[in-house]
């Protein structure tokens, strides 16, 4: 007969739980995973898959009791941790959407908007088409596997029952989040300034020539416009965004290195 202990009982619970937080907490922080219409079963289930694969690769685990303050402690450590990691993909992919929202204030899309179950707000029906293409090039450029690789490897810097945090990481967090504007603008900015180009000179056409009004001229033209230059920017687009998943997971894997406490 197959007996099992309380001490062997507790060792595959804390084997599997804590891990299962911090894949969890990343889960519901990404874009990817954590959108509104994947069912939150297919989340608990993808992460409980993945922390039963992982858990033989793992550093041994802290000798501490899941219901207790410390082992609270360490499930909370574990939620940060994946939170963090989530949040840069969300600037990751916020970077496009602000593109889209700049590019469409310009063209006069301001009002092609509808409401986004995932953000819960309004959002540009130009971002919402930036978003989607991004997810894809995401998937094609295998990005969602370099990111649970980088996933799996933040248990190696970062093992369970670290006790604390370097504060700086957490600054360097938040400082990353301008790249939302840097990077979103330098993005949008080919068709920003051909637009802005051309609005000035339809302002100084309907000076001189007031019958020439910005709706019966102005809309159409910046439209149409923007739409072309849509075409030739689409043509940069992968290199571009190659280069913005690269960088969000060099810098996704300086995060994690820079959480592991001091000294």
């Amino acid at each position: 007969m197959v007996e099992v202990t309380f001490a062997q009982l507790q060792a595959w619970l804390v084997a599997f739980l804590w891990p299962f937080a911090r894949i969890t907490a990343f889960m519901a922080a990404a874009p990817l995973w954590g959108h509104s219409s994947v069912p939150n079963q297919a989340k608990v289930g993808l992460a409980a898959i993945v922390a039963v694969v992982i858990a033989p690769v793992l550093p041994d685990m802290p000798e501490v009791a899941v219901l207790s303050w410390a082992g609270l402690g360490i499930m909370v450590e574990q939620i940060l941790i994946g939170l963090a990691i989530g949040m840069v993909m969300h600037v990751i992919f916020a970077v496009v959407q602000a593109a889209g929202e700049f590019i469409g204030l310009q063209m006069g899309l301001a009002f092609a908007s509808f409401f986004d179950a995932a953000s819960g707000t309004n959002i540009m029906v130009l971002s919402r088409i930036f978003y989607m293409v991004t997810l894809l090039m995401f998937l094609a450029f295998n990005g969602h596997l370099m990111v649970l690789e980088t996933l799996v490897m933040s248990f190696q810097v970062l093992p369970i029952g670290i006790g604390t945090f370097n504060p700086s990481a957490f600054d360097m967090l938040a400082r990353y989040g301008g790249t939302i504007f840097s990077a979103g603008m330098l993005l949008a900015l080919p068709l920003v300034a051909s637009l802005l180009v051309i609005n000035l000179a339809l302002g100084i056409l309907n000076r001189s020539a007031p019958q020439l009004t910005v709706f019966n001229i102005g809309f159409p033209m910046s439209l149409i416009t923007g739409l072309v230059l849509l075409m030739v920017l689409m043509t940069k687009m992968g290199s571009f965004l190659q280069r913005l998943f690269s960088n969000g997971i060099d810098f996704m894997q300086r995060l994690i290195e820079a959480m592991a406490p001091l000294g």
